[in-house]
């Protein structure tokens, strides 16, 4: 019984595997909205479902979109303790001294770790996500191995980052794919989106100075939903954004990269969250634990049956009308032997989309069943019986 167990188990193992590499492919071919850019990508954030792409996985730079790590290993590391919103963090000479956008932090002044998140979020602060790196690893050099070393983790294998903040280096690269899988995992940190949604505010520096911050994400105030994720320019890696957005319970990105002009960024990404919003839903179709209306006969149980239950859950990206579509089909074993635990494996579960089979999962026992106690006494003796 064990070994049909084990056999089982590495089949769902095997069969959850199989599933989640059939959402890594689109689910449309080619681009259906009119998209200029030479790299983009529409997906669900939850599945990780894609509904279509172009040329993904072609390396570019991509800018300030390279914060979204340094933002992750924050996030990660006050999640886990390694830090905290109120940790004081001296800025030094050389964050202070970074180009581009900036929240104006003053050399040897002490911020909060809240406030510089808050800053490199909202406002793309570099001079703030300097400071961050600083703090987190001990140096800039030191924190990017951390970058390096959490993209792998990631399974970003097309991507390299050289500094924190997405400044110009020809050997910095990431891909459409890369970013997305980054931007999922941003958006699995709710904090994230208490920082990422807010369109204006201010920085008050230790001296009393005031600083405006103004989102760079024009869509977080012009389009309905959004609240989140990040925009980069810069001469090589011309307009870029990843944007995200949430409507009817699911979450959108959308990610376009090398825009001819920044207002053709947010134009391309809002066509492709309206065609995802208004062609497809986010649907459960079965949830881990839920009861598939079946029982298997149990021979030399304390009950008669054991109730079969769904072992993992799954959710798909369907087009509008398509959950009419979806059966499911349970393959069960004619009877089981006691003691059956719960949750040991039983059988399979069919997801039938249109007449073919698009996931399996594995089919569970929904409680457990004992042997009677002179019956399970009597087969212990037998199995320890030494003649």
């Amino acid at each position: 019984m064990m070994t049909a167990l084990k056999r089982a188990l590495a089949l769902g193992a095997a069969l959850a595997l199989a599933c989640a590499q059939a959402l890594a492919a689109p689910l449309e071919e080619g681009t259906p909205v009119s998209v200029a850019s030479p790299s983009a990508m529409l997906l669900e954030a939850q599945t990780g479902a894609v509904i279509f792409e172009k040329n993904a996985d072609e390396r570019l730079q991509v800018a300030s979109l390279v914060k979204l790590m340094t933002v992750l290993l924050c996030l990660e590391d006050v999640e886990s303790g390694a830090a905290s919103l109120q940790d004081e963090v001296t800025v030094s000479a050389q964050a202070a001294a970074q180009i581009g956008s900036q929240a104006l932090l003053d050399a040897g002044a002490v911020y909060a770790l809240g406030d510089l998140l808050h800053a490199t979020i909202v406002a793309s602060a570099n001079d703030a996500a300097y400071a961050l790196a600083e703090y987190l690893a001990g140096t800039e050099a030191a924190f990017v191995q951390r970058m390096n070393a959490r993209a792998r983790e990631l399974g970003m294998a097309d991507t390299l980052y050289t500094n924190c903040t997405g400044l110009p280096d020809a050997a910095q690269y990431t891909t459409a794919r890369d970013v997305a899988v980054l931007s999922r995992e941003v958006c699995a940190h709710p904090d994230y989106f208490t920082h990422a949604s807010v369109w204006m505010d201010t920085l008050v520096h230790p001296s009393g100075r005031v600083t405006d911050l103004t989102n760079t994400n024009r869509l977080v105030r012009f389009y309905e939903g959004c609240d989140g994720l990040k925009t980069g320019s810069a001469d090589a890696a011309k307009y870029c954004l990843s944007a995200t957005a949430q409507k009817d319970g699911m979450r959108l990105i959308a990610i376009v990269l090398g825009a001819s002009t920044s207002q053709a960024r947010f134009d391309e990404a809002r066509a492709m969250l309206d065609y995802g919003f208004a062609g497809y839903r986010r649907t459960t179709v079965v949830q881990k634990g839920d009861r598939l209306g079946l029982t298997v006969p149990v021979r030399l149980g304390m009950a008669d049956g054991v109730e079969a239950a769904a072992g993992s859950g799954l959710s798909l990206l369907l087009k509008l009308g398509q959950e009419r579509e979806l059966t499911l089909e349970v393959e069960l074993p004619p009877q089981v032997d006691a003691p059956v635990k719960e949750g040991d494996a039983l059988g399979v579960v069919r997801v039938v989309l249109g007449g073919q089979v698009i996931a399996r999962l594995p089919a569970v026992a929904a409680h457990s069943v004992g042997m009677p106690g002179l019956l399970e006494g009597l087969l212990t003796i037998a199995r320890n019986w030494e003649p």
